[in-house]
């Protein structure tokens, strides 16, 4: 099953069986093996999946995603307007935020095994620019 294959619940499962109990190491071989643009490109449907657009009301942002891979930093951009919550590929002419994750780190927060709090003040997630907006858009995904 990939992560897109499935409802969210069920594509979270699959993403929390791929990094729990597992070093960075295993994480990123996975990774490569499943292919890290095509496994990015299912987490990210899977957001636009979980976006719950009556938490965000009247909610404008333009979110930046920096995950660290081996070969190179993968870029996604966020836009959350009008209700709707789309992903494009590559970065954003000039985001609101900007979260930067190495590749194991994202994929466990994505999974809901890295607490975004905790990864901020040990330093494996860094933020650049509206920090507030962060702790406020948790709320707009379902978990």
């Amino acid at each position: 099953m990939t992560v897109s294959d499935a409802s969210t619940d069920d594509a979270r499962s699959a993403l929390a069986e791929l990094v729990e109990g597992h070093s960075d190491d295993e994480i990123t071989k996975a990774a490569e093996e499943l292919g890290i643009d095509t496994l990015l490109d299912q987490v990210f449907a899977g957001m636009e999946q979980a976006f719950r657009p009556e938490k965000a009301a009247g909610q404008n942002a333009v979110v930046q995603w920096d995950v660290n891979a081996p070969e190179g930093t993968r870029s996604r951009t966020v836009r959350i307007a009008d209700d709707t919550c789309k992903v494009e590929p590559g970065a954003a002419e000039t985001p609101r935020l900007t979260l930067t994750l190495e590749l194991p780190d994202f994929l466990r927060f994505v999974a809901g095994q890295l607490d975004g709090m905790q990864a901020f003040m040990s330093g494996k997630l860094k933020l650049g620019g509206d920090i507030m907006l962060a702790q406020t858009m948790q709320a707009w995904f379902a978990t």
